[in-house]
């Protein structure tokens, strides 16, 4: 079911020919990619403190408090420590990532006002 690969390589193909990008849209396109970038890799090192920070406590208080080690089987220990890196991860690559945007939009305003 679908459309066979090669004609939809050749579908793509003729759809790419028509337009064409200015200079300005691929410089627009390849910032927001460098962006981009930059927020996976900033989520991804927020995303690894966040787990060791997470799962070294939460390690420890299963073995050592009572309370945990009845109540925190093997399911709510790995919640606990993907939900905190999971957080850690989406809310550093979205600052970053807005962050990158907004200093390409005051660097598009200030090349605006210099012409």
């Amino acid at each position: 079911m679908g459309i066979p690969s090669d004609m939809r390589d050749v579908w793509v193909s003729k759809t790419r020919g028509l337009v064409i990008a200015s200079p300005a849209e691929e410089r627009k396109i390849l910032r927001t990619k460098k962006c981009t970038d930059e927020g996976v890799r900033a989520g991804f090192k927020a995303a690894s403190i966040a787990c060791v920070a997470s799962a070294v406590p939460t390690l420890v208080a299963v073995r050592k408090i009572p309370w945990a080690k009845a109540n925190l089987n093997y399911t709510a220990q790995a919640l606990i420590i993907s939900a905190a890196t999971i957080a850690a991860y989406f809310i550093t690559a979205d600052k970053t990532i807005l962050e990158c945007a907004r200093r390409n939009s005051q660097l598009e305003d200030s090349l605006r006002r210099q012409t």
